[in-house]
């Protein structure tokens, strides 16, 4: 185990993002990268297995993509920054996928910000 990760079960909602965990999730991180380029976007929206299958996705990686299961994909191990990607050609803020990252909706979210009415 990596010595810097000593003790990080202990603090709960962490999920570690390493070499170990970046190297089993490298194609499902990578198909999130790839959102970057028009023609992958346009690709997902108009065939998401179709895409998904070329990329490499196992069927359960595929179930969390098409569920939108946002925290899934995080404890899966999906970096955060290429999740943002998708979260934009599925029409989603950080704000939302925060929310629904913590099973609540929107405004309920807001409602525990210091500045509630900021979107």
């Amino acid at each position: 185990m990596n010595p810097q990760l000593e003790g990080i079960e202990a603090i709960s909602g962490t999920y570690a993002f390493d070499l170990r965990v970046s190297h089993r999730t490298l194609k499902l991180n990578r198909f999130f990268w790839h959102m970057i380029r028009a023609d992958n976007r346009e690709t997902f929206l108009g065939d998401p297995v179709a895409a998904m299958n070329a990329a490499g996705l196992t069927a359960d990686e595929q179930a969390m993509v098409q569920a939108q299961d946002w925290l899934g994909l995080v404890r899966h191990g999906v970096n955060f920054f290429v999740l943002e990607k998708f979260a934009r050609v599925v029409r989603k803020t950080n704000l939302e996928v925060y929310a629904l990252m913590r099973g609540e909706t929107l405004d309920e979210f807001m409602a525990t910000r210091r500045v509630p009415t900021l979107r």
